[in-house]
């Protein structure tokens, strides 16, 4: 666990032909932060440039994969800055797991929120553990889970979109198994994890790739072809009357004013 600000927020460790990058941001809940996200992208590149890395587990530590953007650091800058950044970071990271050439799986016994639910959407696989939970609370603080639907919006049933997207609903992971967000809902996630990794190694390295170039191929054209109008109605949203009144809310522990 990270108990500096100079400590990894993401470790990377290679075993059995297989890079782990744990989210190791505690403090925050795994939010994605500058360092988190920077050190992330980093063990991206450093898995796909290792011939002897045959796929790629993303896992975290704590009760938390991922709370999604750190509002936080946010809220020491210009909104308009602040909304940007947070943007880009996110059509990165997405975007980066889609177009890796090596098998992304998430292994999960956690929390997931926001810009977690997007990252495990873009995924190859996902396995989630009975402490898992997912939620969408995007519409709560007066925004919508713009950049992110790229990712989850393909995976999951439409009815299911569009219910855990108004609600903003927690779930638990076997009904995120039912409704596409979940490859598998294990109670061992990290044994699971294990047995997949084993099934994916049987596979050819340029296999891999290529047959995961194939069924991504319609998410990724829908992702470039709709993103940039996407960033830019999400950035116009950061900074309205009902943002900042929800993210006020938020760090105050109340409710918002149109919840009340």
């Amino acid at each position: 666990m990270s108990g500096s600000a100079d400590a990894p927020y993401v470790r990377y460790e290679v075993v059995d032909g297989f890079a782990t990058l744990t989210f190791d941001s505690p403090h925050n809940r795994n939010a994605l932060s500058s360092k988190l996200v920077r050190e992330l992208l980093e063990g991206f590149d450093r898995a796909a440039g290792d011939a002897a890395v045959r796929g790629i587990v993303l896992t975290h530590t704590g009760d938390t994969f991922c709370a999604g953007a750190d509002l936080k650091e946010a809220s020491t800058v210009d909104p308009a800055v602040a909304a940007d950044q947070r943007t880009r970071v996110m059509i990165d990271v997405l975007r980066g797991i889609l177009t890796s050439p090596k098998p992304v799986i998430a292994q999960i016994d956690g929390n997931v929120r926001a810009g977690g639910m997007g990252i495990i959407g873009a995924c190859d696989l996902v396995v989630a553990g009975p402490g898992s939970s997912f939620a969408l609370t995007e519409v709560r603080i007066g925004m919508a889970p713009f950049m992110i639907s790229l990712t989850l919006v393909p995976r999951m049933d439409q009815r299911s979109a569009s219910r855990y997207f108004l609600t903003g609903e927690k779930f638990d992971a076997a009904t995120a198994r039912e409704i596409g967000l979940v490859t598998i809902a294990a109670d061992d996630p990290s044994a699971e994890v294990k047995r997949l990794c084993g099934q994916l190694r049987k596979g050819s390295p340029q296999g891999l790739a290529e047959s995961k170039k194939l069924v991504n191929a319609t998410l990724l054209a829908d992702f470039d072809a709709r993103v940039e109008e996407l960033a830019q109605r999400s950035a116009g949203f950061f900074g309205t009357p009902e943002v900042i009144e929800g993210m006020t809310a938020f760090f105050q522990k109340r409710p918002p004013s149109w919840a009340q």
